[in-house]
């Protein structure tokens, strides 16, 4: 199979009149100043990966049915997204249990590239839209149960570094090759140092489910100054306001990881929804706990977050491809996707000249 674009990524630069041949979903061979008349007309980017989605299409990743599981991955593949974790709110070790057996065959397809606990091990302080009840100390024999389900496929855990244990489970889990977020947590500079050095690599969803800008000496001034923390940003505008997402972007040059953290309504309608079991109202698009009006996930595509950097601070393409491909894909071990090079999985997405996404099937 064979596309020419009119333009396309390559290598961080922005090339001419590229032909790309694939086989089997996989890029066997690049041209550039190809003669041929171009098939795509607008600027071919790599699919982006996500690596934070709970649901869409008005379903979730917890869905215990096939159907709806599809749902979720067909509404985000709509608006670019070629690769996902799917990720998993705090609930029993049980019902964990049951949630990554239903995720397993779509992970075997590749429809999944893995899963991302994103608690139960998160700290009442900090709990945002998990049911507090459920949250629990760590547990490496929980996390071995989990691990042993997921047949390896679990490649992000989310934890608060300050709960008891945490950090020696933060090095059992790097030893196991997943990668681990922070978040959903309040401590302070020395246990957030401790967790680094532990090998913790990505803060979860930055300035929410943690302290605020300018709030002291915690998570969020530490992880903002170490170099080797990628940030996560929900950029919808709502979870990080423009102003605090400049002034994180001038901080965080190159750290910047793009997700949606998008819960079931993303791609559907206003209305009345679930998060877990608490119940969530989504006005104007903004979905925000009915108990306290917390915000609970978002609605967002990746198309959209694609689009806000360039927009709105005047993001490159290649700025803007970094975070929402290549680095998230580095950071969970994707070596397979992420830019557009031989030998990578053939997924991308077209800019067009009026700035919308189009997502491409290879």
């Amino acid at each position: 199979m064979k596309l020419v674009a009119a333009s396309a990524l390559i290598s961080g630069v922005l090339e001419a009149n590229v032909a790309i041949e694939y086989n089997a979903g996989v890029i066997t061979s690049i041209e550039l100043d190809s003669p041929q008349t171009p098939t795509v007309t607008g600027t071919l980017l790599p699919g982006f990966v996500d690596i934070h989605c709970h649901g869409g299409g008005g379903y979730y990743f917890s869905a215990q049915s096939p159907a709806q599981i599809s749902k979720v991955i067909e509404l985000h593949n709509w608006h670019g997204t070629t690769s996902m974790l799917a990720s998993l709110v705090s609930e029993p070790i049980e019902t964990l249990i049951l949630q990554i057996e239903m995720l397993l065959p779509f992970i075997q397809q590749g429809a999944i590239r893995g899963i991302h606990l994103e608690g139960p091990y998160l700290a009442h302080s900090h709990c945002g839209a998990h049911d507090p009840v459920l949250l629990r100390k760590p547990s490496i024999t929980e996390l071995e149960r989990l691990i042993a389900t997921s047949h390896n496929t679990i490649k992000m855990v989310t934890i608060a570094p300050e709960l008891e244990g945490a950090i020696p489970v933060i090095e059992f889990l790097v030893s196991q090759g997943i990668t681990v977020a922070l978040g959903h947590s309040g401590a302070d500079a020395i246990t957030t140092r401790a967790a680094i050095a532990a090998g913790a690599t990505i803060i979860t969803h930055f300035n929410n489910g943690m302290p605020k800008l300018d709030s002291g000496d915690n998570i969020s001034s530490i992880s903002l100054a170490d170099s080797t923390m990628a940030i996560e940003f929900i950029l919808d505008g709502v979870h990080v306001d423009e102003i605090s997402t400049e002034r994180i972007l001038k901080a965080a040059p190159k750290r910047l990881i793009a997700v949606t953290d998008a819960m079931s309504a993303a791609g559907s309608n206003d209305g009345d929804y679930t998060i877990g079991k608490l119940p969530v109202r989504v006005k104007n698009g903004v979905a925000r706990l009915n108990s306290n009006d917390s915000l609970a996930g978002s609605t967002l595509t990746m198309d959209r977050a694609f689009l806000y950097l360039i927009n709105n601070f005047e993001f490159s393409i290649n700025e803007a491809v970094h975070a929402t491909s290549t680095l998230p894909a580095e950071r969970i071990g994707l070596n397979d996707v992420g830019s557009i090079e031989i030998g990578k999985r053939a997924d991308f997405v077209e800019l067009t000249f009026s700035r919308e996404i189009n997502p491409l099937k290879s």
